[in-house]
C-alpha cells in the first residue's frame, strides 16, 4: 500500500512524534471522516507499505527524525512540500518563508531532488494578490528552489463553502495568462511545471496534469513495478493512485484561510487538547464505544514484472 501522511493535516510539522510511535507499534486507528465512531485499524508493517508520501509546509520536525524512520525499515518515501506566495495574513501561523525555503533545501540535500516535489498552490488572485505579484513571487521562489527539486505542481484556489466569503473564482482568461507566464518562468529555471486537479486543459501552454501520489515516481524510488489503480476517492481530474491517508481533518494548526481540510479553527484547538503522541488515534484514545474494523492492506508491488523485488521477500 501507499501511505499518505497526510492530505488532511500536516503530520510532518505537528505530529511527527505520534507518527513514529505508530510505526513502532505497527498500526494506527483512523476515524471515518463522516462518522468518528467508525474506526479503521491500519497495519503499518514495513512489508505492506511500499512507499510513504509526506505532505507538508514545514518538514523540519520530521527531517530531524528521518534516520529513525529509516532504521525502523521505512526507507521508501518522498515529500509533497508546499511553499506558496503568501504571508501570515493568509497563512497565519506558518514560519517565515526564508526559514521554510531553507528547510526545503536541507531536505533536498538529505533525500535528493527527485524525492521533494514543490507545490505552489493554491494560486489566489484578487486586489491584494494581483497577477504580476503572483508571478514575481513565483520567480523569486524559483530562484531559491531550482536545483533542489525536479517538479513544481500548481493549482488555482477551489472555493469551498467555508472559505467562500473571503475568495472569488478566477476567470478563465486570467488563469490562462498566469499559466502561460508560469510555464515560461519555470522553464527558465529548468523546472518542470504540472497542474493539479484542474478541469481545464492547459496542455497547449506546455502544462500537463500532475500526479502527486505518482505511480512512476514511486516505482523509480522502490525499484519495482506497482499493480495500482487510480484513487477513486479523489476528484475526477486527480491522477493519484490509490493510497491510505492516516490524517484527521480539522487538526492542522497553521490557520491558512484557504484550507479545505480545516473548516473551523476552534475545532482544531478542541481536538488538539485530546492529542497525545502515544495514542493510536491522532485526536485521542478510543472510548470503547467505537466500531473498529481491520482494513485489509497489501503490498502493491507487481513481482511479475520486476525480478529485483523478489530480493525483498
Amino acid at each position: 500500500m501507499i501511505l499518505s501522511v497526510s492530505r488532511r493535516t500536516d503530520i510532518p510539522a505537528f505530529y511527527s512524534e505520534w507518527f513514529i510511535n505508530r510505526l513502532r507499534e505497527g498500526y494506527v486507528l483512523i476515524p471515518n471522516p463522516y462518522n468518528p465512531n467508525q474506526l479503521s485499524r491500519i497495519s503499518l508493517s514495513p512489508q505492506k507499505i511500499d512507499c510513504i508520501v509526506f505532505w507538508t509546509k514545514n518538514a523540519l520536525p520530521l527531517l530531524r527524525k528521518l534516520d529513525v524512520i529509516e532504521d525502523l525499515g521505512y526507507k521508501n518515501y518522498y515529500f509533497e512540500f508546499t511553499i506558496t506566495a503568501y504571508d501570515d495574513k493568509v497563512e497565519k501561523y506558518l514560519p517565515q518563508k526564508e526559514n521554510v525555503i531553507e528547510v526545503f533545501q536541507r531536505l533536498s540535500d538529505r533525500v535528493g531532488t527527485n524525492r521533494v516535489d514543490w507545490r505552489f498552490d493554491p494560486i489566489i488572485i484578487n486586489k491584494q494578490f494581483t497577477e504580476s505579484w503572483i508571478l514575481n513571487r513565483f520567480e523569486q521562489l524559483c530562484k531559491s528552489l531550482a536545483g533542489y527539486t525536479n517538479k513544481c505542481i500548481i493549482s488555482f484556489i477551489d472555493i469551498y463553502r467555508h472559505i467562500r466569503p473571503n475568495f472569488t473564482e478566477i476567470p478563465l482568461a486570467v488563469k490562462e495568462n498566469i499559466v502561460e507566464n508560469l510555464v515560461n518562468i519555470a522553464s527558465a529555471y529548468n523546472l518542470k511545471l504540472y497542474m493539479c486537479s484542474e478541469n481545464q486543459d492547459y496542455s497547449s501552454y506546455g502544462l500537463y496534469h500532475s500526479t502527486c501520489i505518482d505511480k512512476e515516481k514511486i516505482e523509480s524510488i522502490i525499484g519495482c513495478k506497482l499493480n495500482a489503480r487510480k484513487d477513486i476517492g479523489q476528484r475526477k481530474n486527480c491522477g493519484c493512485i490509490e493510497s491510505i491517508d492516516i490524517g484527521v481533518y480539522n487538526t492542522c494548526k497553521y490557520g491558512c484561510s484557504y484550507c479545505y481540510a480545516t473548516e473551523y479553527s476552534t475545532i482544531s484547538r478542541n481536538e488538539e487538547m485530546q492529542y497525545n503522541p502515544c495514542y493510536p488515534i491522532l485526536t485521542g484514545y478510543p472510548t470503547g464505544k467505537e466500531n473498529i474494523t481491520n482494513k485489509k492492506t497489501v503490498s502493491l508491488k507487481d513481482y511479475q514484472y520486476s525480478m529485483d523485488c523478489f530480493k525483498e521477500i
